[in-house]
């Protein structure tokens, strides 16, 4: 009969799926499912998450029998997590071609086409779903994965870096695997999803179960992929300030960790965070960059970095120092003047902090969300360490767009002079030192050449540059099938926009060509943590997910310290 008492949306179930239950299928109290079971792709909107089905179906539909009152199904002891654990589940792989492209499992259910797959090709997508379950089945055991994970593995470029990794996982001391003069670390970049912004955007995280997008449920994931990953310094984003106050700082202090946070300017509650492990590293200086300026039009937004200059522990030289920077560059894919701008901030800050006294810079690492893809002109600019912006439309800079709407050309120079940042990204007091002293030198061999330097100045003009010579950990494609990496995915996009940029020793067979030594030593890449593909992802219904609690992906590398 009908259940008066069921909610509406409860009352549609039967309309809305159909399914063959018999005595043997039916969900009781706590009873674990043997059998392969799969995720629907199609449910409708109200539901927080895609109840299991049987295989095998039919149209003869009933309400199990536990569908009584709703106050006596309310109070029952099912829960979903009774079955997961004990079953293979098949979630959605939908697949979007480009960014704002929705999943095609979602395109369906909101354009309201019907699935118009033959009987034939019905039968071959089960099929292959239970091959695949099979095919997960055996690699979780040959893991010991958890289920509904995808195994990361580490890519090593040094044959050392991969045994140290083994004596370490076996809870030896890198000390005593290496000679004193070795210094081996490691850096992990990870946007932990501010919960804020999490609920400030749900349209992006439709395809999630409701009770995964919960902070009590994504804190303790978070929190035990960086145990797991265990890295020496957390260069972490979007670190919402109720919670860091109350509970991620308390954790990571006593996993051994020193916190450094700088919160937004502006109404957001989330920031960004360096935490290093006290047992590796001391602090030199801690220094927040604010990119909001009062009184510069431009600068209106509320994004922050945090540049810190941390000292190495056990290492042959008192002067040796690291400097690590983290960053969140502004979302908004047409202002690519404003995120411009905020990195020549960023950049101006480092090299003050990591100018060391004969004027060289010492090791630099630069971790964040920049919001621009591989190969845009803001990442060539970081890579390469010189723009020509000049006929460069807004939009066009972070390549976050196929079709920027952002058509407005970059003004030149794209920030006023009061910001006090040269176009060659440093602090100007600092540049006009340098350029007063090589002005007496020139002014010596050549007394009339003021209009020259002018000339060439005015010519320099739409010409960005800075002095660190960066290489990306990450190749951003896998070399085998050229298909992308991907470091976040939600509803509407799956993009590389994550990074750690550092400075390469010369002797760095992982660095891009044209890098260099960063002129007081540099570092080496000696590992990272494998990134996924887009479809790796989806396998797993996209991010966040039930074990990964952010929509992005935790970067990680180790590096070694190498000395001039």
């Amino acid at each position: 009969g009908r259940h008066s008492m069921l909610p509406r949306h409860v009352q549609r179930l039967g309309r809305d799926w159909i399914a063959h239950w018999n005595g043997s299928q039916i969900l009781t109290l706590n009873s674990p499912v043997s059998s392969c079971m799969r995720w629907v792709g199609h449910y409708p909107p109200w539901a927080s998450f895609p109840l299991p089905i049987p295989a095998d179906f039919s149209a003869n539909w009933r309400f199990p029998p536990f569908f009584g009152p709703w106050r006596q199904f309310q109070s029952s002891n099912w829960h979903l997590d009774n079955y997961t654990q004990s079953c293979c589940f098949h979630l959605p792989n939908p697949s979007m071609k480009s960014e704002g492209e929705e999943p095609l499992t979602k395109k369906r259910r909101l354009s309201g086409q019907d699935d118009t797959s033959t009987p034939e090709q019905e039968t071959n997508l089960s099929n292959q779903k239970e091959v695949s379950c099979l095919s997960v089945a055996r690699n979780e055991e040959k893991h010991g994965s958890k289920k509904g994970t995808i195994k990361r593995h580490w890519e090593y470029f040094c044959q050392q870096s991969k045994t140290m990794k083994i004596a370490k996982n076996k809870g030896s001391d890198q000390s005593s695997t290496g000679s004193e003069a070795t210094f081996n670390f490691t850096v992990m970049s990870y946007n932990i999803l501010s919960q804020n912004l999490l609920e400030d955007n749900s349209h992006l995280y439709k395809h999630c179960r409701q009770r995964l997008l919960f902070w009590t449920y994504r804190f303790p994931n978070i929190l035990q992929e960086i145990k797991e990953l265990d890295a020496d310094v957390l260069c972490l984003q979007e670190v919402q300030e109720d919670h860091y106050r109350t509970e991620i700082k308390s954790s990571l202090e006593s996993l051994g960790y020193h916190c450094e946070y700088k919160m937004r300017t502006g109404r957001k509650p989330d920031g960004c965070a360096i935490c290093f492990k006290t047992s590796k590293f001391s602090l030199i200086s801690s220094n927040p960059v604010e990119f909001f300026r009062h009184d510069i039009p431009l600068l209106d937004r509320d994004n922050v970095g945090l540049v810190l200059l941390l000292r190495p522990r056990f290492h042959c030289q008192a002067s040796a120092a690291i400097c690590i920077a983290n960053t969140h560059l502004l979302y908004n894919p047409r202002r690519g003047d404003i995120k411009l701008t905020q990195l020549a901030m960023l950049l101006a800050e480092i090299a003050s902090v990591a100018s060391q006294r004969d004027g060289s810079f010492c090791p630099i690492i630069i971790c964040g969300d920049f919001n621009s893809v591989p190969g845009s002109p803001l990442y060539r600019f970081i890579k390469e360490g010189k723009l020509n912006y000049e006929g460069l439309a807004i939009g066009k800079v972070s390549g976050q767009e196929q079709f920027p709407r952002g058509q407005r050309i970059l003004s030149i120079p794209i920030w006023p002079k009061k910001l006090g940042i040269s176009q060659n990204c440093v602090y100007e007091i600092k540049q006009q030192q340098k350029e007063d002293d090589a002005g007496e030198k020139l002014q010596a061999a050549k007394p009339d050449n003021t209009q020259e330097i002018v000339i060439a100045s005015e010519k320099l003009s739409s010409k960005l540059q800075h002095h660190f010579k960066l290489s990306s950990v990450y190749s951003h494609y896998f070399p085998e099938t050229g298909i992308p990496e991907v470091t976040t995915c939600h509803s509407r996009s799956a993009v590389t926009v994550d990074y750690i940029f550092y400075s390469a020793a010369n002797d760095d067979a992982a660095a891009q060509p044209g890098a260099e030594d960063s002129f007081c030593g540099g570092l080496k890449l000696l590992g990272r943590l494998a990134l996924l593909t887009e479809k790796d992802l989806w396998t797993v219904n996209g991010l966040p997910n039930e074990n990964n609690s952010s929509d992005h992906l935790p970067l990680l590398a180790e590096f070694r310290l190498i000395e001039r």
